[in-house]
């Protein structure tokens, strides 16, 4: 993850990932087959481990604020060249391309973080914490913005490091959902 990061996909040779990790590039691609199946495999592993945050983060005794707080803090990137997003940036760069296979793995991780979200708005709703919205229209809302600007910190665009975008995020749901 950390090398597919630090040179992007296209940087990376199998021969080279092979001396860093002590393998032949024959064995990594007997593994592994492509770039592009690691780069999957390594965004399901990276994903894998979030995805366990989010599930203690939503079986925590919190408010669903304090649970949609969590959530946004576990999305937003810590900075440019953030080594989970690097990975998102690298796998969204190619499933134009992508066989049927790699699509439905993309879209059953993109579908998890969805469940999530609308899991918390939902009960936020249910609780009288949020104000009464359709939860899953509202997700595929926010992960628009959290995505967009989560790309923006990712690639360190001037004026959009995390703390302006957890501020903007803040104020989006303010707007959006608080009563």
């Amino acid at each position: 993850m950390d090398t597919i990061a630090e040179r992007g996909l296209d940087g990376l040779t199998m021969a080279g990932l092979g001396r860093q990790v002590g393998m032949s590039s024959g064995h990594l691609l007997y593994y592994f087959r492509t770039k592009d199946e690691l780069l999957l495999q390594t965004l399901e592993w990276s994903e894998g481990r979030l995805g366990a945050e989010r599930s203690a983060l939503l079986s925590a005794p919190r408010t669903a604020r304090e649970r949609l707080d969590g959530y946004v803090d576990v999305y937003v990137p810590d900075g440019p060249r953030d080594p989970h997003w690097t990975l998102w940036l690298e796998v969204w760069n190619r499933s134009q391309n992508a066989d049927d296979d790699a699509r439905a793995r993309q879209a059953a991780i993109e579908g998890a973080w969805h469940r999530d979200l609308v899991a918390i708005l939902a009960e936020g709703v249910s609780r009288g914490e949020f104000r009464p919205v359709d939860p899953d229209r509202t997700a595929h809302r926010m992960r628009a913005l959290l995505d967009g600007f989560s790309v923006h910190v990712a690639v360190g665009l001037p004026g959009t490091g995390r703390d302006q975008v957890l501020a903007h995020v803040t104020e989006f749901i303010a707007e959006t959902l608080l009563p």
